[in-house]
């Protein structure tokens, strides 16, 4: 079956009440290639399944249905090869949240939480909010052009203190691209165990793996040793683009953890919607073509912008293993105190600022959209960093 991938999508329309951050944060002369949005309809299944869905016309509360826990389970044991129960799903409407309430549910005020920089920028807020302490460490960075960012488990040793509690971990990792290595994994399993610290897993990018028969491998599956102090959290949103439809789950197989995680929930979040459980269950169960044929159309996006940061002077690209997201290195290209703002009022392109991600002089590239759209900044971009400006 053909999926197009290619016919732009109206999305900036205020009268079809297509609501998009992504789309309307910025006027109409700006391409927004920032927020983890991408700019393809979501596969047929789930688009047909919310239509009968909404076809039905009572909305009520739901529950999870236990053919969605199922279908997760039989996801994680085809892609990850790791058997998970159902009674160890919990499903919630987000991953942003699922951090902080695992941060209440794993720690006390005066406790600290770390995290390994540059990241998400949601993680650099969780320790403030909930009132902890906030640590970082900082990846060390590629040693040579195509070299990856690489876990520095000397720096995330020398973080932690006697008052350090949780871990909050990215795999793949947003924003750099990076799977991580089994032993950069090991390593860090070591120091877990070692210093009693609990995990959260971000591994909401997974099943976007650029590299051809790369498989994902959850944290707690790699070393079920630190099953019982891990939470993993998957979502369908990035990879069937349901962002928009609030569905994760956090996936915990300790019995007492996943009580206290549960119980730090109540009262604070709604159950989630039902169109989002009904899209989720359709993208795990039916969805599996359409990511196949999204990865490769990723994969030449991807070589699409490798050949044009290479006539950059001044920028540099480690080339992303997984997810549709680009981390540039412009610290060396003459944009000024703000690259972000440079290339927005110079360029026409809205990125993402490095600096929110805890590294400035860095910017987040999202080609998650149809080659007209990426190809016509790209050209932009070029106008501003290429040979012919500089």
């Amino acid at each position: 079956m053909g999926f197009d991938f290619a016919t732009p999508v109206e999305r900036r329309h205020p009268e079809g009440g297509y609501s998009s951050q992504k789309w309307h944060r910025y006027g109409a002369d700006i391409l927004p290639l920032w927020v983890a949005d991408m700019d393809f309809r979501s596969p047929p299944a789930v688009i047909e399944a919310l239509e009968r869905r909404v076809a039905h016309g009572v909305y009520g509360y739901g529950e999870v249905p236990e053919t969605l826990k199922k279908t997760l389970c039989d996801w994680s044991a085809t892609h990850y090869d790791w058997p998970i129960e159902a009674e160890w799903q919990h499903w919630l409407p987000g991953v942003v949240p699922a951090l902080h309430f695992a941060t209440l549910a794993l720690t006390k005020p005066g406790d600290a939480v770390l995290t390994a920089t540059p990241i998400y920028p949601p993680f650099l807020a969780v320790a403030e909010r909930t009132g902890r302490v906030s640590q970082q460490a900082r990846l060390a960075e590629p040693v040579g052009p195509g070299e990856p960012w690489r876990l520095d488990l000397e720096a995330l040793e020398a973080a932690i203190t006697p008052e350090t509690r949780l871990l909050l971990w990215c795999h793949p990792h947003n924003p750099t691209g990076r799977v991580w290595r089994h032993e950069e994994l090991e390593g860090l399993a070591e120091l877990v165990a070692r210093f009693d610290l609990f995990v959260v897993s971000d591994e909401l990018h997974c099943d976007l793996l650029l590299e051809e028969g790369a498989q994902h491998r959850p944290l707690a599956a790699l070393f079920p040793e630190l099953a019982r102090r891990t939470i993993t959290l998957w979502a369908p949103s990035k990879t069937f683009n349901l962002a928009g439809l609030s569905s994760a789950c956090a996936v915990i197989p300790d019995a007492t953890l996943r009580q206290r995680f549960v119980m730090a929930c109540k009262g604070w979040l709604p159950e989630v919607n039902v169109l989002g459980l009904v899209a989720a269950d359709a993208a795990y169960g039916q969805g599996e073509p359409w990511r196949q044929a999204l990865l490769e159309v990723l994969r030449g996006h991807r070589d699409m912008l490798k050949q044009c940061v290479a006539r950059w002077p001044g920028v540099s690209l480690s080339v992303p293993e997984a997810t549709y997201l680009a981390w540039l290195d412009v610290r060396r290209a003459n944009l000024g105190d703000s690259p972000y703002q440079a290339l927005k009022e110079q360029a026409g392109v809205a990125l993402s600022d490095g600096a929110a991600f805890g590294r400035p002089g860095f910017l987040r590239l999202n080609f998650g959209t149809t080659g007209a759209e990426l190809e016509a900044a790209l050209l932009r971009l070029d106008a501003v960093l290429g040979p012919a400006a500089q």
